[in-house]
């Protein structure tokens, strides 16, 4: 890593590595460590998802203290989700600089979602370990939880399957066919990606840590690429009326 990436992460990240080491780890994917001697981001990132849920937490019981530990809960898993995670990495543009390997890098790994949720982790844990939870807590709200979320949206419960099927049916389409591609990681700490296939092609993939999950994200990703489709249609479709 070179010292213009290290400042331009560090500026994002709003924090500054004692020990640059742990944010290279926390940016080396499992693919990477064939051709070097780097080791990969994964207990990083095992690290990282306990300090991620504790500072979540921290966060929901100072700010919401009427709330009961089934609502506290329900936030907690939105705001610590791949999609979350994800979002997050996207906004400190993490993806560009991922260490991986050529097959990871040739199929677009540096999109992927779980790469993306994967390296956002490590690097909680990676401050967590260069400076103890104090300075983890306070990037997760910065980049996390600085943009809060509504208590609506916090407690809301979308149901992207059941949108994606009546966008399906209002148009006479069969429904959608959803099939799990790959499992990935121990018993106890599963990741499910999933594809869904409608209108006569296959949509969109995306994972989850359970087989509900993945599919409900797929179906976000796949209805959310639908309508955009008619609304890029719309205007041709009115001009010829």
């Amino acid at each position: 890593m070179t010292d213009a990436e290290r400042r331009d992460l560090e500026h994002k990240f709003g924090y500054r590595f004692e020990h640059v080491e742990w944010l290279e780890r926390a940016l080396t994917h499992r693919s990477h460590i064939f051709n070097s001697d780097a080791r990969s981001n994964e207990r990083l990132e095992f690290l990282g998802d306990s300090v991620l849920g504790l500072a979540v937490s921290r966060v929901l019981v100072a700010r919401f203290p009427d709330w009961d530990e089934g609502s506290l809960s329900k936030a907690r898993a939105r705001l610590v989700s791949a999609v979350s995670a994800e979002d997050a990495a996207n906004r400190l543009g993490l993806g560009e600089h991922l260490r991986l390997g050529p097959g990871e890098e040739k199929t677009g790994g540096r999109r992927k979602q779980n790469l993306l949720a994967d390296a956002y982790e490590a690097v909680v844990g990676a401050i967590f370990r260069d400076s103890g939870f104090a300075a983890a807590a306070t990037f997760v709200e910065r980049s996390l939880l600085s943009d809060a979320l509504s208590v609506a949206e916090l407690l809301a419960d979308p149901d992207h399957k059941s949108a994606l099927q009546e966008w399906l049916q209002s148009r006479g389409l069969r429904l959608a066919e959803y099939h799990v591609v790959r499992e990935t990681g121990p018993e106890h700490n599963k990741t499910f990606r999933v594809s869904v296939r409608a209108a006569g092609r296959a949509l969109a993939e995306a994972d989850g840590h359970s087989k509900k999950s993945a599919e409900q994200a797929a179906a976000a990703l796949a209805i959310g690429l639908l309508r955009e489709e008619d609304a890029k249609r719309a205007p041709q479709d009115t001009s010829h009326g």
